[in-house]
């Protein structure tokens, strides 16, 4: 049974400075979760609130009634939750992380995964069609409600990671609400294993309808000869997706579930996306990747921003993706896309360390987008919104990419998996200066037990905090 927030032990003045900081990191904890669960919407958390919690935001504004998925939201709480209860071992993180977890499987959907919020006001939840609703409406009913999983931006992902997690550390697995998580977590796995295609990829989102296979037969990734020049406004939300990491994200959970539970076809569908990221890869002079393909295996238009182009953060993300995968399983096939890729970076740069976000398909040149719909070829030509909006130039992580795969190669993949699980003593300078972060954040804790940033409470602060203090102690002898 849940425990209600006040039940953490609060603080009632400032620490006293004398006491050990051990101590005081453990009370800071317990007074930054009572306050956050004092928050929380049915266990589940937004982005961030104004200090008087009149206002709220998730991605965009929220109610008071809404909880969002999509990291720093629910899942990314949960999880937090989740790194105190391992350092502590005390029952009240994991019964806060398990609010967290009941939170989400309440608002699952039928089509398997999350949507980017939930909202518990009963005449607004009734939108959704979610899976608890499954044989309790008839088909017409459920054809007019939302129940869309969305794979974009660690969404979905996300929340399956948390559940896996938690179900994991609950010590008791045949509790009523454990079983109830869980039985959430394998129709989660079940459906995401349903929304990857043949070829291995995923889409950005999945109505949970069964597929004819037949449309989208395994091709390797072409450049097209032409392709429209402006946005055609066509739904691209079913495409072959890399933006955002969605196939990179989708093939860590796979891996994780594998890992868990130990089933062949989470690591087969996990293979099945890294052998798509080898046949996404598109054919010399540019040997990398786009953002989003269509089922004839060509880059398409995504956002009316974002045109069919080679596109560089996308590429990085999918060789890092296609090393981790190497090293899980020993496919040396994972490998070979790399070489070319890296040696098309280098003949990509702007500047020292700077790439283009786009580069137009077939004449390589930096290419950039606008609400607009068109290719612009100056950054200049573009509307301020979205010049501060994304990111258009950048190193886009590719020069430690590219680090990582020399590593890796040079060490071999048995020498660096074992090197990479050592795990160094700590120095006194590391302890130190942990020491001075768990200070830190201490001090900035306020009275309620808040961290305030900018004028606002902010989920992406309490994990980081958290996730300070937490080292700290998990340092200790």
């Amino acid at each position: 049974m849940l425990i209600s927030a006040t039940a953490f032990c609060l603080l009632s003045g400032p620490a006293v400075a004398a006491e050990p900081l051990e101590l005081r990191s453990h009370a800071a904890l317990e007074k930054a979760t009572a306050f956050m669960r004092s928050i929380s919407t049915e266990g589940g958390f937004l982005w961030r609130y104004s200090e008087d919690l009149q206002e709220r935001w998730g991605e965009n504004k929220a109610t008071p009634s809404q909880i969002w998925i999509q990291p720093p939201g629910t899942p990314s709480m949960g999880q937090a939750f989740l790194r105190i209860y391992e350092v502590t071992k005390d029952q009240r993180y994991l019964e806060a992380a398990q609010a967290a977890a009941s939170a989400l499987a309440r608002g699952q959907l039928e089509s398997g995964g999350w949507d980017y919020l939930i909202d518990f006001d009963p005449a607004k939840s009734s939108q959704w069609y979610r899976r608890t609703d499954k044989g309790q409406i008839d088909e017409d009913q459920a054809a007019g409600k939302r129940n869309i999983t969305t794979f974009d931006d660690d969404n979905t992902q996300s929340a399956l990671q948390f559940l896996m997690a938690f179900v994991e550390a609950a010590p008791s697995k045949d509790a009523a609400e454990v079983r109830t998580i869980r039985e959430a977590l394998e129709y989660g796995l079940a459906k995401m294993l349903e929304a990857q295609y043949p070829n291995g990829a995923w889409p950005q989102r999945y109505n949970g309808r069964p597929r004819d296979l037949g449309k989208y037969p395994a091709r390797r990734a072409t450049i097209p000869e032409s392709f429209p020049r402006e946005h055609p406004r066509s739904d691209y939300a079913g495409f072959y997706t890399l933006n955002d990491h969605t196939q990179r994200d989708c093939i860590r959970t796979m891996l994780e579930a594998f890992k868990q539970f130990g089933d062949r076809k989470y690591l087969e569908a996990a293979l099945r996306g890294g052998d798509f990221l080898v046949a996404a890869q598109l054919p010399n002079p540019q040997p990398a990747w786009a953002q989003q393909y269509n089922f004839a295996m060509k880059p398409a238009w995504a956002r009316a921003f974002e045109p069919p182009s080679v596109c560089t953060g996308e590429s990085a993300g999918a060789i890092r993706t296609l090393i981790e995968l190497y090293l899980e399983t020993g496919e040396e096939k994972l490998l070979k896309p790399i070489p070319a890729a890296i040696d098309w970076f280098q003949r990509s740069r702007l500047g020292p360390n700077t790439w283009a976000r786009f580069y137009e398909l077939g004449t390589n040149k930096p290419i950039y987008g606008d609400r607009d719909g068109k290719i612009h070829y100056r950054l200049d030509e573009i509307s301020e919104e979205r010049r501060r909006g994304y990111a258009w130039q950048g190193n886009f992580n590719i020069p430690a990419t590219i680090a990582y795969f020399g590593e890796v190669q040079k060490a071999g993949r048995q020498a660096y998996i074992a090197r990479r699980e050592i795990k160094s003593p700590q120095t006194e300078a590391q302890r130190a200066a942990l020491e001075k972060q768990a200070e830190q954040v201490i001090a900035a804790l306020d009275e309620r037990g808040r961290w305030i940033a900018n004028g606002r409470i902010e989920t992406r602060v309490f994990i980081r905090s958290v996730q300070t203090l937490c080292d700290y102690l998990e340092s200790l002898p």
